[in-house]
């Protein structure tokens, strides 16, 4: 018979954020990582988008099949050409938004992840997408993981040539994208529940 244990580690228990001690680097990183929406006016080195990258390759993977595909696109004119068309279609996005630059929430550049059909892809690039943000929380940048942006370059006629310009192998497709640039802000943590933690105890 199997039993959830209500029991919960204690210093898991109740609500928890990423502000509470870590006792090494890698879970610092994953405590102290948020998702950031407002970035400085100033471009990532090639070689550290390229770090954060390499790091999302080496994700674990099914079968080491390796689904996906990365594109970093940093060029002004891609990333202002396709805010162009999300402000047709949303004409009082900037407005509403004091700080709006750019779709991307406001980043200088992004990484761009396709995957191939596949039973277990999903998990991969989700995999490689965290591995991504952690890198990049380690080397001083801010990343937010972004879906709207991806219906917008696939469904939108007007986006389909930035969409093309990804030059994705035949099969694959964008599952998402990461916003990824120099922090303008601190967010706090927002809190877990970490009753949903449970020790199953089997008899």
């Amino acid at each position: 018979m199997i039993m959830l244990s209500a029991a919960i580690l204690s210093s898991c228990s109740g609500n928890v954020t990423g502000n509470a001690p870590a006792e090494n680097e890698v879970i610092a990183a994953i405590m102290g990582r948020r998702s950031i929406r407002k970035y400085q006016d100033k471009a990532v080195p090639r070689e550290l988008l390229e770090k954060v990258a390499v790091c999302g390759i080496n994700a674990p993977n099914a079968r080491n099949a390796q689904n996906w595909e990365v594109r970093i696109v940093d060029s002004p004119e891609f990333i202002d050409g396709v805010t162009k068309v999300f402000l047709k279609e949303a004409p009082d996005a900037a407005a509403r938004n004091s700080y709006f630059k750019n779709v991307f929430r406001n980043a200088p550049a992004i990484i761009c992840v396709a995957g191939a059909e596949g039973r277990f892809t999903d998990i991969d690039c989700g995999l490689m997408g965290e591995n991504m943000m952690l890198a990049a929380y380690s080397l001083g940048l801010g990343t937010c993981c972004l879906g709207g942006p991806v219906d917008l370059l696939m469904n939108n006629p007007e986006a389909r040539p930035f969409y093309d310009a990804l030059q994705f192998s035949e099969g694959y497709s964008l599952r998402y994208i990461l916003a990824i640039g120099w922090p303008e802000e601190a967010p706090e943590a927002k809190s877990r529940d970490a009753s949903k933690i449970r020790f199953v105890e089997f008899q």
